[in-house]
């Protein structure tokens, strides 16, 4: 309905957003909606485009943001309108950024309106709530009625008993089966209630900002490597990401850095290429190493990485050994004992957000294990500087020596 205000304005654009393709044709989605309300009408359905035109020239067009990258479609657009339904399946930086998408001409006077609409839970739970649920501005008394308009972010909560039209004595009777959490939030509306896992605990890790990060770390890039092109899914299934987290480690005190951390869903085609840009932006100084799963298509995969993609690098496979909590254990360990350090980015609340769920079914887990493998990776190295030689010396010799491998593979 808020999309629709203003189509008998000749400049006005709408999008509405769900997370997939899937989401808005679902039985009782916007597409659905549109076309129960729309069909019959003046409007015009362009199915190509995913669009209602009307006889002013107004649109509404219906849209999804499936990957991170997806935002970036939309970088030329324009709307005066933007709606996205079950906000908590997105994460902060595709709706902050999609903010910028507000535009009109100066002498319009249609308003630009960004909407969410949302169940607690999911990705995006913490966010959301941060920024709409829990957020109190402090406004000076001379505030004006327009100046509280830009300030004041409006939640407005609604439970099942605000709906009159639905069987809510059939609709409470659903939920009988479900676990506790996803009653209270799906419910009873209730933001303070979250699923945990039992691993690690959000407030453990220490934030700190770039320029925080010591000089002298020994630095690792460690890959979680998903060789599946993305679907349209739920929270809790779907093929898993890819993932590299750059690790620092700091001896003297046996505290770890977490620099950054890059995730997708890709084919392997352009995995390749993202891994190979990410070594060049870490520099040479930064070793590498990719999970290597069991059998020959595992080794066949470290190889050709080798061989063909990151040949100019200090670069290694790992074959993981013990279950994903076993690995974790050195992880965990740094994170309760306060050593453990997180460079606040656009991805951390994310990567916080999946450390939590660890190791509850059904959640992805790929940063978790590409961290704890960088992790037990940089801790078994310890042991080379019993030789006599510096770290650095013995990086530095290794890297010679694969260069010299690779160059009688080439001859």
């Amino acid at each position: 309905m808020g999309a629709l205000q203003y189509v008998d304005q000749p400049d006005y654009a709408a999008l509405l957003l769900r997370r997939s393709y899937a989401d808005l044709t679902l039985p009782g989605s916007l597409m659905q909606r549109a076309e129960e309300w729309l069909a019959g009408t003046d409007a015009r359905w362009i199915d190509k485009e995913k669009t209602w035109a009307f006889p002013s020239g107004a649109r509404v067009s219906f849209g999804y943001l499936a990957t991170e990258a997806d935002k970036y479609r939309y970088k030329s657009a324009e709307f005066q309108y933007i709606g996205f339904d079950e906000l908590t399946q997105f994460t902060e930086s595709m709706y902050t950024y999609l903010i910028t998408r507000l535009r009109r001409l100066s002498a319009s006077k249609i308003p630009l309106r960004m909407r969410g609409a949302s169940n607690p839970g999911d990705i995006g739970h913490e966010w959301v709530r941060r920024r709409f649920v829990d957020y109190k501005p402090a406004l000076a008394p001379e505030t004006t009625p327009a100046e509280r308009l830009r300030i004041v972010r409006p939640f407005v909560p609604a439970k099942l008993d605000d709906n009159p039209f639905l069987d809510s004595t059939e609709y409470r009777t659903n939920f009988e089966e479900v676990d506790v959490v996803t009653r209270e939030q799906l419910l009873g509306g209730d933001w303070t209630v979250t699923e945990q896992g039992t691993r690690f605990n959000r407030y453990d890790f220490q934030f700190i900002t770039p320029a925080e990060v010591p000089g002298g770390l020994h630095w690792i890039r460690y890959w979680d490597i998903a060789a599946t092109e993305p679907k349209p899914t739920s929270k809790r299934s779907g093929p898993d990401f890819t993932a590299g987290a750059k690790l620092g480690y700091q001896p003297e005190t046996g505290n770890w850095y977490l620099a950054d951390m890059r995730r997708w869903q890709r084919d392997p085609g352009p995995t390749e290429r993202m891994i190979e840009q990410v070594a060049e932006e870490d520099g040479l100084g930064v070793r590498i190493y990719m999970e290597e799963e069991p059998g020959a298509s595992g080794k066949g995969l470290t190889s050709h990485y080798r061989r063909n993609i990151l040949w100019r690098y200090m670069f290694r496979g790992v074959r993981s050994t013990g279950s994903k909590e076993v690995r974790a254990a050195v992880f965990s360990a740094a994170v309760s004992n306060h050593r453990f350090f997180v460079v606040y980015s656009p991805w951390t609340e994310a990567f916080i957000r999946e450390c939590e769920m660890f190791p509850n079914p059904g959640w992805h887990d790929d940063q978790v294990d590409a961290v704890s493998g960088g992790m037990q990776k940089v801790k078994g190295r310890r042991r080379i500087q019993a030789v006599g030689r510096t770290v650095q010396e013995i990086e530095a010799a290794e890297h010679h020596a694969q260069l010299r491998r690779t160059m009688r593979v080439i001859a």
